[in-house]
């Protein structure tokens, strides 16, 4: 058993993890990352959107340049309804003037790559093949991790990054509530740009008929797309990965069949593996920690992708976390300090994507009729609340009092 009682072990080598292990280095604290998987896997996953919000969060760390080298920007987003009229859009030519930087899109298994790299590059050790079986608080002042290959850590606290379905959380608080099902659907992946669409740093955005669908083409060359599907009932585990590519790319046609060019034309050009997911939330935890043992990101506060800031926040959290562990001296407290400062915002954000999604499937051509009509408006309150949600900022030289 590897033995440090004074070093972070940190669950989950995903978004979180690696940037929570560089900030805790920087707060001074050293950290270990445990990741379940047997070797990375640059290539899994769709593609995110990084907000302003988050790129600044990278930026405390000298993380938004790699970051962003990796991405495309992405300066706003045109809706359409199901006939092709443009309903709406929003302009973000002006948020790097406005809140330092634009947002961008990046490939989700690559954003994993550079996060990772950037930590082994800093030093940090990060351990695969590491799945959590359960862990013991050893007299309040450390705790013991327990893999499921036999092997154990010590440290003086633990730290879940594990995403959605959070092994650190089921142990942690078992009577919590379970991630709550959105009625959606996810689904998306990448092609060539064989179509000939011109390259743009817009977002298109269409409430189909029966579905909603989002395209973005960063280059000549290639095509990112995802889609939502109404699914009221949620699939069993495992029943979504059991259709092939193809027998997807039939069901999104059908799914699709009536919507505007290029929709039906990007999805019968389709021919590589196609992503899907439900959509999860968790709107509300009694608590994030307890003792030396604490939940980060998803694990914590997961958010629909409808308001574009999962792996926004779960950065966020990596700094304020690290802040607190630096100021407060006690675990526990640095904890309850942590939570205090983030548990409000972050549930606001997981209510407003939950909100989001619900307006993407139209209930009837009246709930369309009326959506469309209205669309301007909410796009204009959107645009409030995004100012509010994109202009957060975190002092990395401020104190935390407790």
């Amino acid at each position: 058993m590897r033995t440090n009682p004074r070093e972070a072990l940190i669950i989950g080598c995903g978004i979180a993890g690696p940037v929570v292990a560089m900030a805790l280095q920087r707060a001074g604290l050293s950290a270990t990352l445990y990741e379940a998987r047997a070797e990375p896997a640059p290539h899994v996953g769709a593609f995110l959107n990084l907000a302003p919000n988050g790129l600044n969060a990278l930026g405390a760390l000298g993380l938004d340049a790699q970051v962003k080298a990796a991405g495309f920007a992405c300066t706003g987003m045109v809706f359409r309804n199901s006939r092709g009229k443009r309903i709406g859009e929003m302009d973000g030519g002006s948020d790097a003037q406005r809140y330092g930087t634009a947002g961008i899109i990046i490939k989700r298994g690559l954003l994993h790559q550079v996060l990772l790299e950037e930590a082994v590059r800093r030093g940090i050790r990060v351990e695969f093949g590491k799945k959590l079986e359960g862990f013991q608080v050893d007299s309040g002042r450390s705790v013991t991790a327990r893999f499921e290959d036999g092997t154990q850590a010590r440290g003086a606290l633990l730290l879940g990054c594990d995403g959605l379905h959070s092994r650190t959380r089921r142990l942690l608080l078992p009577d919590a509530p379970a991630p709550t099902y959105t009625k959606m659907v996810g689904c998306g992946g990448f092609l060539p740009n064989t179509l000939g669409l011109p390259p743009s740093s817009t977002m298109h955005m269409t409430f189909g008929k029966r579905a909603f669908f989002g395209y973005f083409v960063p280059t000549a060359g290639e095509i990112f797309w995802f889609n939502n599907l109404p699914q009221p009932e949620e699939p069993s585990r495992g029943a979504l990965s059991s259709l092939s590519a193809e027998e997807w790319r039939r069901r999104l046609l059908e799914v699709h069949a009536e919507d505007p060019s290029p929709i039906p034309d990007i999805l019968r050009a389709m021919t590589g593996e196609i992503g899907q997911y439900p959509i999860h939330d968790i709107p509300f935890l009694p608590t994030w920690h307890q003792g030396p043992v604490c939940l980060v990101g998803d694990a914590a506060h997961a958010t629909s992708p409808h308001a574009g800031q999962g792996a926004s926040l779960a950065i966020e959290d990596a700094l304020v976390l690290a802040r607190c562990l630096r100021d407060v001296p006690d675990v526990a407290r640095a904890f309850a300090a942590y939570e205090g400062l983030r548990k409000e915002r972050v549930e606001k954000l997981v209510r407003q994507g939950r909100r989001n999604g619900d307006m993407k499937p139209g209930a009837s051509p009246l709930a369309d009729w009326v959506r469309d009509l209205l669309m301007p408006f909410f796009l204009k309150l959107g645009t409030r609340t995004t100012d509010g949600t994109y202009s957060y900022r975190i002092d990395w030289e401020q104190k935390v009092v407790f």
